[in-house]
Protein backbone atom coordinates (compact mmCIF):
# COMPACT_ATOMS: atom_id res chain seq x y z
CA UNK A 1 0.00 0.00 0.00
CA UNK A 2 1.17 3.57 -1.00
CA UNK A 3 2.15 5.22 2.49
CA UNK A 4 1.19 8.81 3.66
CA UNK A 5 2.83 10.82 5.78
CA UNK A 6 1.28 13.90 7.85
CA UNK A 7 2.82 16.47 9.61
CA UNK A 8 1.65 19.80 10.68
CA UNK A 9 -1.49 21.67 10.23
CA UNK A 10 -3.94 19.29 7.88
CA UNK A 11 -4.77 20.76 4.39
CA UNK A 12 -7.50 18.66 3.25
CA UNK A 13 -9.12 14.88 3.87
CA UNK A 14 -7.71 11.64 4.83
CA UNK A 15 -6.98 10.56 0.98
CA UNK A 16 -4.60 13.49 0.08
CA UNK A 17 -0.59 11.94 -0.50
CA UNK A 18 1.74 14.17 1.23
CA UNK A 19 5.55 13.99 0.93
CA UNK A 20 7.03 10.71 2.49
CA UNK A 21 9.98 11.86 4.92
CA UNK A 22 13.21 9.72 4.77
CA UNK A 23 14.38 9.90 8.16
CA UNK A 24 18.46 10.21 7.77
CA UNK A 25 21.43 10.96 10.07
CA UNK A 26 23.06 13.83 9.63
CA UNK A 27 25.57 16.35 11.62
CA UNK A 28 24.24 19.24 13.95
CA UNK A 29 25.76 20.95 16.82
CA UNK A 30 23.36 19.94 20.01
CA UNK A 31 22.45 23.02 22.27
CA UNK A 32 20.31 23.41 25.38
CA UNK A 33 17.63 20.78 25.18
CA UNK A 34 15.64 23.22 27.65
CA UNK A 35 15.91 26.33 24.84
CA UNK A 36 14.09 23.27 22.46
CA UNK A 37 17.14 22.95 20.59
CA UNK A 38 17.82 19.56 18.36
CA UNK A 39 20.62 17.40 18.96
CA UNK A 40 22.57 15.23 16.43
CA UNK A 41 21.21 11.66 16.78
CA UNK A 42 21.34 8.38 15.11
CA UNK A 43 18.31 6.51 16.85
CA UNK A 44 15.99 5.08 13.97
CA UNK A 45 13.68 8.14 12.96
CA UNK A 46 14.84 10.89 14.19
CA UNK A 47 16.81 13.45 12.42
CA UNK A 48 17.66 16.75 13.40
CA UNK A 49 14.74 18.39 12.87
CA UNK A 50 12.02 15.71 12.59
CA UNK A 51 10.95 12.15 14.05
CA UNK A 52 9.24 10.05 12.59
CA UNK A 53 6.05 7.78 13.72
CA UNK A 54 4.92 4.69 12.46
CA UNK A 55 1.51 3.65 12.83
CA UNK A 56 -0.41 0.38 11.87
CA UNK A 57 -4.10 0.85 11.45
CA UNK A 58 -7.20 -1.60 10.02
CA UNK A 59 -8.06 0.97 7.57
CA UNK A 60 -9.69 -2.20 5.98
CA UNK A 61 -11.20 -5.67 6.48
CA UNK A 62 -13.29 -6.78 9.61
CA UNK A 63 -14.38 -4.47 12.02
CA UNK A 64 -12.47 -1.45 10.63
CA UNK A 65 -14.77 0.80 10.73
CA UNK A 66 -14.59 0.53 14.04
CA UNK A 67 -11.22 2.10 13.70
CA UNK A 68 -12.16 4.49 10.86
CA UNK A 69 -11.99 7.82 12.60
CA UNK A 70 -8.32 6.74 14.58
CA UNK A 71 -6.32 8.11 12.42
CA UNK A 72 -7.25 11.65 12.53
CA UNK A 73 -7.43 11.60 16.30
CA UNK A 74 -3.46 11.01 15.89
CA UNK A 75 -3.11 13.59 13.28
CA UNK A 76 -4.67 15.91 15.25
CA UNK A 77 -2.44 15.64 18.42
CA UNK A 78 0.67 15.62 16.23
CA UNK A 79 -0.81 18.39 14.61
CA UNK A 80 -1.35 20.55 17.47
CA UNK A 81 2.04 19.37 19.28
CA UNK A 82 3.92 21.06 15.97
CA UNK A 83 2.13 23.79 16.04
CA UNK A 84 3.70 24.31 19.81
CA UNK A 85 7.30 23.90 18.59
CA UNK A 86 7.24 20.33 18.50
CA UNK A 87 9.37 18.57 21.26
CA UNK A 88 12.91 19.54 21.55
CA UNK A 89 13.23 21.04 18.73
CA UNK A 90 11.68 18.79 16.47
CA UNK A 91 8.87 18.49 14.74
CA UNK A 92 6.41 15.10 14.44
CA UNK A 93 5.66 13.18 11.28
CA UNK A 94 4.50 10.16 10.45
CA UNK A 95 3.57 7.16 8.55
CA UNK A 96 1.34 4.42 8.11
CA UNK A 97 0.12 0.97 7.08
CA UNK A 98 -3.22 -0.23 7.03
CA UNK A 99 -3.07 -4.16 8.42
CA UNK A 100 -6.42 -4.94 6.61
CA UNK A 101 -7.29 -6.36 9.81
CA UNK A 102 -5.25 -9.44 9.44
CA UNK A 103 -2.74 -10.99 11.81
CA UNK A 104 -0.47 -11.71 9.00
CA UNK A 105 -0.61 -8.49 7.17
CA UNK A 106 0.17 -6.77 10.25
CA UNK A 107 3.33 -8.88 10.75
CA UNK A 108 4.14 -8.26 7.08
CA UNK A 109 3.56 -4.32 7.61
CA UNK A 110 5.00 -4.07 11.31
CA UNK A 111 8.07 -5.23 9.40
CA UNK A 112 8.38 -2.93 7.04
CA UNK A 113 8.54 -0.23 9.01
CA UNK A 114 11.07 -1.73 11.46
CA UNK A 115 13.13 -3.06 8.97
CA UNK A 116 13.28 0.68 7.02
CA UNK A 117 14.78 2.01 10.14
CA UNK A 118 12.70 5.24 9.32
CA UNK A 119 10.80 5.55 12.88
CA UNK A 120 11.52 5.87 16.82
CA UNK A 121 8.43 3.96 17.02
CA UNK A 122 5.29 2.51 16.94
CA UNK A 123 1.47 3.00 17.48
CA UNK A 124 -0.91 0.25 16.77
CA UNK A 125 -4.76 0.77 16.48
CA UNK A 126 -5.87 -3.00 15.33
CA UNK A 127 -6.85 -6.31 16.70
CA UNK A 128 -5.34 -7.68 13.94
CA UNK A 129 -1.80 -7.88 15.69
CA UNK A 130 -0.18 -11.50 16.58
CA UNK A 131 3.40 -12.36 15.18
CA UNK A 132 4.45 -8.80 15.26
CA UNK A 133 4.51 -8.34 19.17
CA UNK A 134 7.32 -10.69 20.02
CA UNK A 135 9.28 -9.03 16.47
CA UNK A 136 8.82 -5.63 18.06
CA UNK A 137 9.79 -6.43 21.61
CA UNK A 138 12.77 -8.43 19.72
CA UNK A 139 13.84 -5.05 18.26
CA UNK A 140 13.22 -3.01 21.36
CA UNK A 141 10.74 -0.82 19.26
CA UNK A 142 8.79 1.53 21.78
CA UNK A 143 5.21 0.84 21.00
CA UNK A 144 2.23 2.76 21.99
CA UNK A 145 -1.69 1.71 21.17
CA UNK A 146 -4.45 -0.09 21.67
CA UNK A 147 -3.03 -2.56 24.55
CA UNK A 148 -4.24 -6.07 24.73
CA UNK A 149 -3.88 -8.23 27.90
CA UNK A 150 -1.34 -9.95 25.60
CA UNK A 151 0.50 -6.73 25.36
CA UNK A 152 1.42 -6.89 29.36
CA UNK A 153 4.33 -9.66 28.43
CA UNK A 154 6.09 -6.73 26.72
CA UNK A 155 8.07 -4.31 27.98
CA UNK A 156 8.34 -1.84 25.13
CA UNK A 157 4.42 -1.72 24.67
CA UNK A 158 2.39 0.99 26.46
CA UNK A 159 -1.12 1.45 27.18
CA UNK A 160 -3.59 3.59 28.97
CA UNK A 161 -5.65 0.73 29.10
CA UNK A 162 -4.26 -3.24 28.62
CA UNK A 163 -7.40 -4.56 30.20
CA UNK A 164 -10.99 -2.99 31.26
CA UNK A 165 -12.66 -5.93 33.90
CA UNK A 166 -14.79 -7.30 31.82
CA UNK A 167 -16.57 -7.70 35.24
CA UNK A 168 -17.80 -4.11 35.30
CA UNK A 169 -19.59 -4.88 32.53
CA UNK A 170 -21.26 -8.13 33.89
CA UNK A 171 -22.34 -5.94 37.16
CA UNK A 172 -24.02 -3.37 35.10
CA UNK A 173 -26.32 -5.63 33.18
CA UNK A 174 -27.23 -7.62 36.22
CA UNK A 175 -27.54 -3.64 37.86
CA UNK A 176 -29.60 -3.12 34.74
CA UNK A 177 -31.76 -5.93 34.68
CA UNK A 178 -30.24 -8.64 32.81
CA UNK A 179 -29.67 -12.31 33.85
CA UNK A 180 -29.21 -14.72 30.63
CA UNK A 181 -27.31 -12.57 27.72
CA UNK A 182 -26.86 -13.03 24.27
CA UNK A 183 -23.22 -12.60 22.82
CA UNK A 184 -22.88 -11.64 19.01
CA UNK A 185 -19.86 -11.26 17.71
CA UNK A 186 -18.23 -10.58 14.72
CA UNK A 187 -14.75 -11.97 13.45
CA UNK A 188 -12.48 -15.27 14.66
CA UNK A 189 -8.87 -13.49 15.28
CA UNK A 190 -6.92 -14.60 18.60
CA UNK A 191 -7.87 -11.13 19.57
CA UNK A 192 -11.46 -11.82 19.61
CA UNK A 193 -11.55 -14.81 20.88
CA UNK A 194 -9.40 -14.02 23.84
CA UNK A 195 -11.76 -10.86 24.50
CA UNK A 196 -14.78 -13.66 23.99
CA UNK A 197 -13.18 -15.89 26.74
CA UNK A 198 -12.80 -13.38 29.35
CA UNK A 199 -16.21 -12.09 29.23
CA UNK A 200 -17.75 -14.99 29.49
CA UNK A 201 -15.86 -16.34 32.87
CA UNK A 202 -16.50 -12.50 33.97
CA UNK A 203 -20.10 -12.84 33.43
CA UNK A 204 -20.43 -16.46 35.12
CA UNK A 205 -18.59 -14.82 37.94
CA UNK A 206 -21.42 -12.20 39.16
CA UNK A 207 -24.06 -14.59 38.34
CA UNK A 208 -24.90 -14.09 34.79
CA UNK A 209 -26.15 -16.91 32.25
CA UNK A 210 -24.54 -16.90 29.04
CA UNK A 211 -26.11 -18.48 25.13
CA UNK A 212 -23.30 -19.79 23.33
CA UNK A 213 -21.36 -17.15 20.97
CA UNK A 214 -23.45 -16.37 18.18
CA UNK A 215 -21.16 -15.40 15.18
CA UNK A 216 -22.04 -12.91 12.53
CA UNK A 217 -20.86 -11.15 9.69
CA UNK A 218 -22.52 -8.47 7.44
CA UNK A 219 -24.27 -11.10 4.76
CA UNK A 220 -25.70 -13.08 7.53
CA UNK A 221 -29.64 -12.83 8.88
CA UNK A 222 -30.37 -10.96 11.32
CA UNK A 223 -33.44 -12.25 11.57
CA UNK A 224 -31.74 -15.75 12.30
CA UNK A 225 -29.47 -14.48 14.94
CA UNK A 226 -32.78 -13.18 17.01
CA UNK A 227 -34.26 -16.70 16.53
CA UNK A 228 -31.02 -17.72 17.90
CA UNK A 229 -31.32 -15.59 21.09
CA UNK A 230 -35.50 -16.36 21.53
CA UNK A 231 -34.48 -19.67 21.58
CA UNK A 232 -31.87 -19.34 24.28
CA UNK A 233 -34.05 -17.46 26.02
CA UNK A 234 -31.93 -14.30 26.53
CA UNK A 235 -33.21 -11.07 27.87
CA UNK A 236 -29.95 -8.73 27.45
CA UNK A 237 -27.16 -9.02 24.96
CA UNK A 238 -23.24 -8.14 24.74
CA UNK A 239 -22.44 -6.92 21.11
CA UNK A 240 -18.91 -7.82 19.93
CA UNK A 241 -20.07 -6.56 16.61
CA UNK A 242 -19.95 -2.96 14.37
CA UNK A 243 -22.49 -0.28 15.15
CA UNK A 244 -24.33 -1.44 11.51
CA UNK A 245 -24.33 -5.07 12.35
CA UNK A 246 -25.90 -4.61 16.26
CA UNK A 247 -28.58 -2.54 14.73
CA UNK A 248 -29.64 -4.72 12.54
CA UNK A 249 -29.95 -7.34 14.96
CA UNK A 250 -31.67 -4.59 17.59
CA UNK A 251 -34.22 -3.60 14.29
CA UNK A 252 -34.56 -7.36 14.41
CA UNK A 253 -35.04 -8.05 17.43
CA UNK A 254 -37.80 -5.04 18.20
CA UNK A 255 -39.79 -7.04 15.07
CA UNK A 256 -39.75 -10.34 16.79
CA UNK A 257 -40.77 -8.12 20.19
CA UNK A 258 -37.81 -10.08 21.47
CA UNK A 259 -37.00 -7.67 24.59
CA UNK A 260 -33.03 -7.07 24.87
CA UNK A 261 -32.82 -4.83 28.18
CA UNK A 262 -29.53 -4.01 28.41
CA UNK A 263 -28.04 -3.99 24.99
CA UNK A 264 -24.45 -3.20 25.61
CA UNK A 265 -21.95 -2.77 22.52
CA UNK A 266 -18.12 -2.07 22.60
CA UNK A 267 -18.66 0.46 19.23
CA UNK A 268 -20.73 3.10 18.85
CA UNK A 269 -19.93 5.75 20.83
CA UNK A 270 -19.96 8.68 18.17
CA UNK A 271 -21.99 11.26 17.39
CA UNK A 272 -21.17 10.95 13.67
CA UNK A 273 -23.78 7.77 13.95
CA UNK A 274 -26.42 9.24 15.35
CA UNK A 275 -28.23 10.42 12.49
CA UNK A 276 -27.67 7.03 10.77
CA UNK A 277 -28.22 4.55 13.55
CA UNK A 278 -29.26 6.15 16.85
CA UNK A 279 -33.17 5.83 16.48
CA UNK A 280 -32.02 2.08 15.72
CA UNK A 281 -30.13 2.17 18.68
CA UNK A 282 -31.82 3.67 21.10
CA UNK A 283 -30.99 2.69 24.20
CA UNK A 284 -27.89 0.62 23.79
CA UNK A 285 -25.41 1.23 26.51
CA UNK A 286 -21.36 1.32 26.26
CA UNK A 287 -18.55 1.46 28.08
CA UNK A 288 -16.21 4.60 28.17
CA UNK A 289 -12.93 4.27 29.70
CA UNK A 290 -12.41 7.97 29.01
CA UNK A 291 -13.99 11.19 30.36
CA UNK A 292 -17.11 10.67 28.59
CA UNK A 293 -17.80 13.45 25.78
CA UNK A 294 -21.22 14.67 27.64
CA UNK A 295 -19.19 15.91 30.53
CA UNK A 296 -17.34 18.20 29.16
CA UNK A 297 -14.39 20.37 30.39
CA UNK A 298 -10.71 22.02 29.59
CA UNK A 299 -9.17 18.64 28.27
CA UNK A 300 -12.45 17.85 25.75
CA UNK A 301 -12.40 21.42 24.64
CA UNK A 302 -8.39 21.12 23.46
CA UNK A 303 -9.20 17.94 21.84
CA UNK A 304 -11.60 19.31 20.34
CA UNK A 305 -10.28 22.19 18.62
CA UNK A 306 -7.52 20.32 17.75
CA UNK A 307 -9.48 18.10 16.01
CA UNK A 308 -11.18 21.35 14.32
CA UNK A 309 -7.89 22.58 13.14
CA UNK A 310 -6.21 19.30 12.05
CA UNK A 311 -8.63 16.99 11.13
CA UNK A 312 -11.34 19.02 9.54
CA UNK A 313 -12.67 15.97 7.31
CA UNK A 314 -13.88 14.76 11.00
CA UNK A 315 -17.60 16.41 11.01
CA UNK A 316 -17.82 14.98 14.60
CA UNK A 317 -14.85 14.64 16.51
CA UNK A 318 -16.83 12.95 19.89
CA UNK A 319 -15.85 9.41 18.79
CA UNK A 320 -13.92 6.93 20.33
CA UNK A 321 -11.51 5.80 18.36
CA UNK A 322 -10.24 9.22 17.42
CA UNK A 323 -9.68 10.76 21.19
CA UNK A 324 -8.21 7.12 21.88
CA UNK A 325 -5.76 7.57 18.91
CA UNK A 326 -5.66 10.99 19.92
CA UNK A 327 -4.58 9.89 23.55
CA UNK A 328 -2.04 7.34 21.90
CA UNK A 329 -0.47 9.74 20.33
CA UNK A 330 0.30 11.82 23.71
CA UNK A 331 1.48 8.92 25.36
CA UNK A 332 4.33 8.81 22.26
CA UNK A 333 4.38 12.46 22.49
CA UNK A 334 5.19 11.93 26.31
CA UNK A 335 7.91 9.62 26.09
CA UNK A 336 9.81 11.36 23.41
CA UNK A 337 9.95 14.29 25.50
CA UNK A 338 11.00 12.28 28.55
CA UNK A 339 12.97 10.35 26.42
CA UNK A 340 15.75 13.90 25.77
CA UNK A 341 17.20 16.12 23.48
CA UNK A 342 18.92 12.80 21.82
CA UNK A 343 16.52 9.99 21.79
CA UNK A 344 16.85 6.20 22.23
CA UNK A 345 14.39 3.52 21.47
CA UNK A 346 15.38 2.33 25.25
CA UNK A 347 15.45 5.75 26.86
CA UNK A 348 12.11 6.53 25.34
CA UNK A 349 10.50 2.96 26.90
CA UNK A 350 12.90 3.40 30.10
CA UNK A 351 11.55 7.28 31.24
CA UNK A 352 8.02 6.46 29.98
CA UNK A 353 7.53 3.51 32.35
CA UNK A 354 8.73 5.38 35.43
CA UNK A 355 5.47 7.61 35.23
CA UNK A 356 3.05 7.04 37.89
CA UNK A 357 0.11 9.62 37.23
CA UNK A 358 -0.44 9.81 33.29
CA UNK A 359 -3.75 11.44 33.01
CA UNK A 360 -3.04 12.09 29.27
CA UNK A 361 -4.14 15.73 29.83
CA UNK A 362 -7.00 15.54 32.04
CA UNK A 363 -8.56 12.93 29.76
CA UNK A 364 -8.26 9.96 31.61
CA UNK A 365 -8.03 9.09 35.33
CA UNK A 366 -4.33 8.67 36.50
CA UNK A 367 -2.92 6.02 35.53
CA UNK A 368 0.85 4.29 36.85
CA UNK A 369 2.61 3.29 33.68
CA UNK A 370 4.75 0.93 35.52
CA UNK A 371 1.83 -1.13 37.29
CA UNK A 372 -1.08 -0.76 34.72
CA UNK A 373 0.22 -3.92 32.18
CA UNK A 374 -0.89 -6.00 35.60
CA UNK A 375 -3.81 -4.23 36.64
CA UNK A 376 -7.28 -4.06 34.66
CA UNK A 377 -9.22 -1.08 35.14
CA UNK A 378 -11.93 -1.57 37.53
CA UNK A 379 -14.06 1.17 37.51
CA UNK A 380 -15.43 3.46 34.54
CA UNK A 381 -18.66 4.81 32.68
CA UNK A 382 -21.56 4.03 30.72
CA UNK A 383 -23.74 6.09 28.55
CA UNK A 384 -26.15 5.86 26.17
CA UNK A 385 -28.06 6.63 23.62
CA UNK A 386 -31.29 8.07 24.51
CA UNK A 387 -35.01 7.27 23.68
CA UNK A 388 -34.77 9.68 20.95
CA UNK A 389 -31.85 8.35 19.37
CA UNK A 390 -30.41 11.73 18.75
CA UNK A 391 -27.68 12.05 21.55
CA UNK A 392 -26.09 10.15 24.08
CA UNK A 393 -26.57 10.64 27.78
CA UNK A 394 -24.15 9.10 30.78
CA UNK A 395 -26.19 6.64 32.24
CA UNK A 396 -23.52 5.52 35.31
CA UNK A 397 -21.10 7.36 35.73
CA UNK A 398 -18.86 5.22 37.69
CA UNK A 399 -19.54 1.68 37.48
CA UNK A 400 -16.93 -0.70 39.41
CA UNK A 401 -16.24 -4.75 39.28
CA UNK A 402 -17.10 -4.67 43.11
CA UNK A 403 -20.24 -4.03 41.79
CA UNK A 404 -20.63 -0.34 43.19
CA UNK A 405 -21.98 2.74 41.09
CA UNK A 406 -22.70 6.24 40.90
Amino acid sequence: MEEHVRSGRSAGPLGLVVAVLVAAVASCTATSADKGAAAACDAPGVTPDKVNLGMVLSDTGVGSATFSSARSGAAARIGLANEEGGVHGRTISYEWHDDASSPSQNARVTEDLIRGGGVLGVMLVSTGVGDSLPALAAEGVPVVGFGLPSWSRFPNMFSNMYEASPVTVGQYVRASGGRKVGIVATGTSAAVTENLGRYRAAFESVGLVLTDTIPFASTDSPSGVVQQLASAGADSLVSFTTPDDLARIVQAAQAANLGLAPTVSFAGYDQSLLPILGTALAGVSFPVYTRPFEAGGTALDRYRTAMARFAPEIVHPDQQFALQAYIYTDMFLRGLDLAGACPTRDGFIQALRKVSAYDAGGLIEPVNLSTNPTQPLSCYAFVRINAGGTDFEVNRQHVCADGTSS
